[in-house]
């Protein structure tokens, strides 16, 4: 690594370009917006999401601009380097929203209960489910606590804290728990 001289003016950063800053006005911005529309299409964003995702891009240019981020070669025209720059952003802004969670999950339908088929849950599975709860009630108080609390929305590190407990003795006497669980389950079927 080489130093500077004392005295010497700091060494430019080598992320910064050598380009000079550009603030096209607003308008020139605004002008590419079916430029950004027609790559927001391509990109595969939901037409119910286009426009939001639109002015993202939109803020996002301009706030790039007005840091001083916008700095294109002063030899290539005008208008295709603001393009081109404008369809790195909307590329961006696209990925991040399709990448939000409830953007992928969602399933827009008119009628919500016809996916849902009535006769999909198994009866095996129920009465299954309904033996292993009577065997569950007559399991010792303290197995039970451990089962429903494991079953709960708490760690089990929440649960040993509150009982003066490590949480590896808790993991022990849960796993003894199920054990038996197990065990009168199987009793009972056979």
């Amino acid at each position: 690594m080489s130093r500077c001289k004392r005295g010497a003016p700091p060494a430019r950063a080598r992320s910064m370009s050598r380009r000079p800053a550009i603030s096209p006005p607003l308008a020139t911005l605004l002008a590419e917006r079916r430029l950004i529309a027609a790559r927001l299409v391509a990109c595969g964003v939901p037409a119910r999401d286009r426009e939001d995702v639109l002015q993202n891009v939109l803020i996002a240019a301009w706030s790039a601009i007005q840091a001083g981020r916008y700095r294109p070669d002063p030899r290539a025209d005008p208008r295709r380097a603001l393009q081109s720059w404008l369809r790195g952003i909307t590329w961006r802004q696209a990925g991040h929203h399709l990448g939000r969670a409830h953007i992928r999950r969602e399933v827009p339908v008119d009628e919500p209960r016809a996916l849902v088929d009535e006769g999909s849950v198994d009866p095996d599975g129920r009465l299954l489910a309904r033996a292993a709860l009577r065997v569950l009630v007559e399991l010792p108080g303290h197995h039970r606590a451990l089962l429903l609390a494991a079953a709960g929305p708490h760690p089990m590190t929440a649960y040993a804290r509150a009982h003066g407990l490590n949480p590896a003795t808790i993991a022990g006497r849960l796993r003894v728990a199920r054990k038996a669980l197990a065990d009168r389950i199987a009793r009972r079927l056979w």
